[in-house]
């Protein structure tokens, strides 16, 4: 089982629920006037396989819960737990990434 995924909860008033490849964290992208910086504090958690990630969005999303994605493996494993869809995704560098509140 490769373990690909980086995820980090964070506990605030509500979940806020932190995804992406693990070889992402501690990188930043920019694109004309947009940044994506993928901090090692905010992303940097556990690192899981892709099954292990959508049970545990599929079981946070059962609450009030904030997600975010960076990398196609995160957003695929969003996408395969239903949390976002195709159309929430943007990309930054060829990155992939999305932020989904329920």
């Amino acid at each position: 089982m490769t373990r690909m995924l980086s995820v980090k909860i964070h506990q605030s008033y509500r979940k806020i629920v932190a995804v992406c490849d693990a070889k992402l964290v501690g990188k930043r992208f920019e694109q004309g006037k947009v940044q994506l910086d993928v901090k090692k504090s905010f992303y940097g958690g556990d690192r899981l396989s892709k099954e292990e990630v959508i049970r545990i969005l599929q079981e946070v999303s059962q609450e009030d819960a904030t997600f975010n994605f960076v990398g196609s493996r995160a957003v695929s494993a969003a996408l395969n737990a239903g949390i976002i869809n195709k159309d929430g995704v943007s990309k930054i560098k060829g990155i992939p990434y999305a932020l989904s509140l329920l």
